[in-house]
């Protein structure tokens, strides 16, 4: 029997193949890898001041020396080439460019961030710049933080200072990254930098941040930026039971404070009433001023996702979701009968595709983009590999998700891995790996693992096989 040759058109056709010119690339934080926390005139940002706090994080660690890419970029970025990315996203380090986060800028502290981009662009890589990755200089916390309106417009200042220097080489611009953790882990329940537990000071930070973030929004704009974006990390929360009233009234909540109080204001012009109720109560409403909300709103040009894990939530008499989450008495989370990552986050990707249908749908006509998804796993490096099957499955699963609403039309424009390295995870220290480069902290030699060649695979085909 002669054998017959497989047709090219079936294999051709058994690719999930993603649009054309879809974006692929990972993403990182300047205090998650950079290190020489303490060089070329960088001042301590609010993290350095946790790490020092006893008891705050993980044995104590802190990004001082972090991946070392301060020093390590041009490999770093050789690597980034090597592995087929198109887009990486950074953050700056505001205490490296304004030492004392409101005065002149550190020239110094620009030009690494000038080197690294010309870098990326002499490699093909598109420079994706973030503004604030969570690094407030500490200066600026002492004079009260995100509950001090004068730090919004701060960060306006920073956008104008780093978009007058590199705006000519970078194209797209995020002003804020998850100020949903900003807000209310670093204000609320104090598990994030500065480590403050307040819920007036959680909501004031809020409103700041957003106000931060249009007033950035204007600036990048007169500085001739292309394409500006805020980067939310949104939540899918689901009813523990979708019939019962009560849980979809503990729903509605926890929705407004994790999505519908940044997505309404950014791009509905206003918040939510509920959520303009929850100010009230705080007494919060007292320090949104006139034209607060249209600044707010700028328009954007592109909304960042970040995507970890699904939430369920019900309703119950003498519980609460936590001081991150203010005025939710009667609301509490429910554990999930799902397979769970290194950080215990339960797995299900079809809780992105529920995401991304939702933000099609609520919010039509804001193109999306996948700025952060991965996944923390107990890795081992063996010789010279790292076999991540727990990952590659992680990516692959909530890449079929994205897949799935961008058939069903959700205009989602490009993805990004977190994280490019093995870094400082925050209050876990370097306990947590989530990268799909190993990095030995003791010699700082990188091995990407299983998980980044298969990337590297899915982004030469465009598509998942």
């Amino acid at each position: 029997m002669t054998a017959v040759a497989p047709d090219p058109r079936l294999a051709e056709r058994a690719v999930l193949r993603f649009p054309e010119g879809f974006r692929w690339g990972a993403a990182t934080a300047s205090y998650q890898i950079e290190g020489a926390a303490a060089e070329d005139g960088r001042t301590p940002s609010i993290w350095d001041t946790y790490a020092r706090t006893p008891g705050r994080v993980f044995q104590g660690h802190s990004g001082d020396v972090a991946c070392d890419h301060y020093h390590r970029y041009r490999d770093d970025v050789r690597l980034m080439a090597e592995l087929g990315l198109g887009t990486y996203r950074f953050s700056v380090a505001w205490p490296r460019i304004k030492p004392d986060g409101s005065g002149p800028v550190n020239a110094r502290g620009l030009d690494f961030y000038d080197r690294l981009v010309d870098e990326l662009l002499s490699h093909g890589i598109e420079p994706m710049a973030t503004l604030y990755h969570w690094d407030l200089p500490q200066v600026l916390e002492d004079r009260g933080g995100w509950t001090n309106r004068d730090t919004a417009y701060y960060l306006a200042d920073l956008a104008a200072a780093t978009v007058t220097r590199l705006g000519d080489r970078v194209a797209t611009w995020t002003t804020l990254n998850e100020p949903w953790c900003s807000a209310f882990l670093g204000y609320g329940s104090g598990d994030h930098a500065p480590g403050r537990q307040d819920p007036v000071a959680a909501l004031e930070a809020v409103h700041h941040l957003l106000l931060g973030h249009g007033l950035s929004v204007r600036a990048l704009r007169a500085g001739g930026a292309r394409e500006v974006s805020l980067t939310l990390n949104l939540a899918c929360v689901r009813p523990d039971d979708p019939a019962d009233p009560h849980d979809l009234a503990a729903v509605r909540h926890i929705d407004g404070l994790h999505n519908r109080i940044w997505l309404d204001a950014v791009l509905k012009g206003g918040y939510p009433q509920d959520m303009r109720a929850l100010l009230a109560r705080f007494g919060v409403d007292r320090r949104v001023e006139p034209g607060d909300e249209a600044v707010i709103a700028s328009p954007i040009d592109l909304l960042g996702v970040n995507f970890y894990q699904p939430s369920r939530v019900r309703a119950g008499v003498g519980v609460t979701c936590g001081p991150a989450n203010p005025g939710s008495e009667g609301c509490e989370y429910v554990p999930q009968d799902l397979p769970v990552t290194a950080m215990g986050w339960p797995v299900d990707a079809t809780a992105l595709y529920e995401l991304l249908m939702r933000l099609s749908t609520d919010y039509p006509g804001t193109p999306l983009m996948i700025t952060e998804n991965g996944a923390a796993y107990d890795d081992v490096l063996v010789g010279d590999r790292v076999a991540d099957a727990d990952r590659i499955g992680y990516l692959d699963a909530h890449l079929r998700a994205v897949h799935a609403a961008v058939s069903e039309g959700a205009d989602v424009r490009g993805y990004l891995a977190w994280s490019l390295l093995d870094n400082y995870e925050w209050a876990y220290g370097y306990g947590k790996r989530f990268g799909i480069v190993h990095v030995d902290y003791d010699t700082q030699r990188r091995t990407p693992k299983d998980s980044a060649r298969w990337f590297t695979d899915v982004i030469g085909r465009n598509g998942l096989s």
